[in-house]
């Protein structure tokens, strides 16, 4: 641990554009942004299958889910982005900033989902660097979270996958939709993510020549 990451209180991430070479990340607007991305979630039949193992949805129809956007966006817990292609700008997904500690040193993403077709390239990707590179090299985080709904296997490859360790299952941890949830924990530290933004810039932007899941192959469960 280094010296310098038991230096608090760290700043309160705050509502900003990000921006990417292959999406961009906006703060997110309940209003402009509640038809794009119930489209991208709901309407094609493929985006059902994303909301299996998320808090809430899938929604009844646009305006159930424009209402649920506002209120989210007024409890004022966590801090959401609108993801959109850098080609075109269409909205694409959405992911969070939550259970944020800044007299820890410690936040996680979470509330993520991506359409079917974003799910097959660089976006989730390009998403958590762009955030992780806030946090740990913007805000001097200790530490980034990633949780996820035991049974949610593609969720828990991707942890691994962009360089969270795994850490353990907290057992009958929350109630979702009726059911009972295992919550699968992982975590990234500050003295890991240098080496972890190597791989994802290779990765993303070079000619990595091997999976991201290969360069960050110590992070396997």
């Amino acid at each position: 641990m280094s010296e310098t990451s038991t230096r608090g209180p760290w700043p309160r991430p705050a509502p900003r554009r990000f921006e990417g070479r292959f999406v961009e990340l906006r703060p997110l607007d309940p209003v402009a942004d509640a038809a794009g991305l119930y489209r991208a979630g709901h309407e094609p039949p493929a985006a059902q299958a994303l909301w299996r193992y998320l808090l809430d949805g899938p929604y009844a129809d646009a305006d159930a889910f424009a209402a649920a956007l506002a209120a989210s966006a007024a409890r004022g817990d966590k801090l959401t982005f609108t993801v959109r292609a850098r080609n075109g700008g269409a909205r694409i997904g959405m992911v969070s900033l939550m259970n944020v500690e800044p007299a820890m040193g410690r936040a996680e993403l979470g509330s993520l989902w991506y359409a079917p077709a974003a799910q097959r390239g660089r976006a989730n990707t390009e998403t958590t660097y762009l955030l992780l590179g806030h946090l740990f090299d913007e805000l001097g985080y200790r530490r980034a979270e990633w949780k996820c709904d035991s049974r949610n296997a593609a969720s828990r490859a991707a942890a691994t996958r962009m360089g969270f360790r795994y850490e353990g299952l907290f057992r009958q941890h929350m109630v979702v939709k009726g059911e009972s949830r295992d919550t699968a924990w992982f975590a990234l530290l500050d003295h890991d993510w240098p080496r972890r933004r190597v791989h994802f810039e290779r990765w993303l932007y070079g000619s990595p020549g091997t999976s991201l899941r290969a360069l960050n192959g110590d992070c396997a469960e």
